[in-house]
């Protein structure tokens, strides 16, 4: 499925950046890029700088109370929020190494709700009370440091776009991913055959739907407790949605 120009987009992605030329970047080529292309979803990169109030364009200053960097100004953020014009209906994003860790659900919500505010911060951060008074949400791709937000909101943004109708090829392709059922993904093989002395395990090869799919379930249960116990624990708790154990067992939903 494709958008034609006179539907509006499934997704409306706002991005606030004092680099707006660094997007689309990787989200303008490939599925994600295409469906630009398609207008399943749209992307405004939206230039912060634009809304301070000096000669300098400055957007940020020395932080209170001592210290070293500088910190955004609340005053010139807010104002870039409040220009974005998308009402309160929009999860905003503040994308900081404090945040709640980004992950599958997370993306799967933001493509529900029909887009995002993303707010890529720079610097030390900032301020605090524009935090509080815009209602942004703390969002971290992960536990280490980067020069801004642009690279976590592409990331964060791809999570999410490949989710909407018409983005994958293949809508069964989502529910075999890893973390669609709490789990990794099971190991992939293709031909030959044979490569280097290593085969293809045998049951993969048998045409036996259920016994591969008994497989592939036994294989993602064996990765997921050997790299990541903790999905491994709340899979085992029986956090698993019923539909994913059903196309594993080989039965549909």
């Amino acid at each position: 499925m494709s958008a034609s120009p006179s539907q509006a987009p499934l997704f409306q992605a706002h991005v606030l950046t004092l680099f707006p030329e660094m997007f689309p970047g990787p989200l303008g080529i490939s599925l994600t890029g295409k469906a630009l292309a398609e207008g399943i979803w749209s992307l405004r990169a939206l230039d912060i700088r634009a809304h301070a109030h000096d000669k300098h364009r400055s957007v940020d200053d020395t932080p209170t109370g001592g210290g070293p960097g500088m910190v955004m100004r609340p005053d010139v953020l807010a104002a870039a929020l409040d220009a974005t014009a998308t009402g309160s209906t929009l999860p905003r994003i503040y994308l900081s190494p404090r945040g709640r860790r980004f992950d599958q659900e997370m993306a799967k919500s933001w493509a529900a709700a029909g887009g995002v505010v993303i707010v890529c911060g720079r610097f030390e951060g900032v301020d605090e009370r524009v935090i509080e008074a815009r209602g942004l949400e703390e969002v971290s791709l992960g536990d280490f440091v980067l020069s801004g937000g642009e690279i976590a909101a592409m990331a964060c943004l791809d999570a999410t776009v490949r989710l909407l109708p018409g983005v994958l090829g293949e809508a069964e392709s989502l529910s075999e991913e890893s973390f669609s059922a709490g789990l990794l993904e099971y190991p992939q093989y293709t031909r030959p055959r044979d490569w280097e002395g290593r085969a293809v395990p045998e049951v993969l090869l048998s045409g036996h739907h259920k016994a591969i799919a008994a497989w592939r379930r036994a294989e993602a249960e064996r990765i997921t407790r050997a790299r990541r116990p903790d999905l491994w624990e709340r899979y085992a708790a029986g956090s698993i949605p019923a539909a994913s154990e059903d196309r594993a067992r080989g039965r549909e939903p």
